[in-house]
């Protein structure tokens, strides 16, 4: 999606949401700041653009974007709710060391499960934790220089 104020502005109208200065400020955030970004995230990269933001502006227009199904929330941990702008069916992986959650291919639907006949699944997501490349080499140097200052 383009983030030129013209083509938010009608991607909200699309979506029968009305497109405020604040509104179409919070979208473009999320385009530019694919990251997986908390509320408070969002509040905190707007604030200096416009400072009469409120966090309640904030959570009012993220819940009427999940509502127009222009967002989706993202809560790989209990203790918080981030927010993805790419709605098309993903996977993600969270950094343990970073913190950063990766997005990544999969076909869900070719994935099998037992033990749900009978059920009707609503929301699919799949979740990885571990650790990521970069952080990962960072941790195999530490490691090395750790075994170089031993001997």
């Amino acid at each position: 999606m383009n983030s030129d104020t013209k083509t938010l502005s009608a991607e909200l109208s699309k979506r029968n949401i009305r497109p405020s200065y604040q509104r179409i400020k919070v979208l473009d955030y999320l385009i530019k700041n694919q990251f997986h970004p908390t509320a408070d995230q969002i509040f905190t990269g707007l604030q200096s653009e416009i400072p009469t933001l409120s966090k309640s502006t904030i959570y009012n227009t993220l819940n009427t974007f999940i509502e127009a199904g222009l967002v989706k929330t993202l809560n790989i941990e209990d203790n918080e709710t981030r927010y993805d702008i790419i709605i098309d069916t993903h996977g993600h992986f969270k950094c343990e060391e970073c913190g950063t959650i990766f997005n990544f291919n999969i076909n869900i639907d070719s994935l099998t499960t037992e033990g749900l006949t009978g059920f009707k699944a609503i929301d699919k997501n799949i979740y990885f934790k571990g650790i990521c490349p970069k952080c990962l080499l960072n941790i195999n140097q530490d490691e090395n220089e750790r075994k170089e200052n031993v001997l």
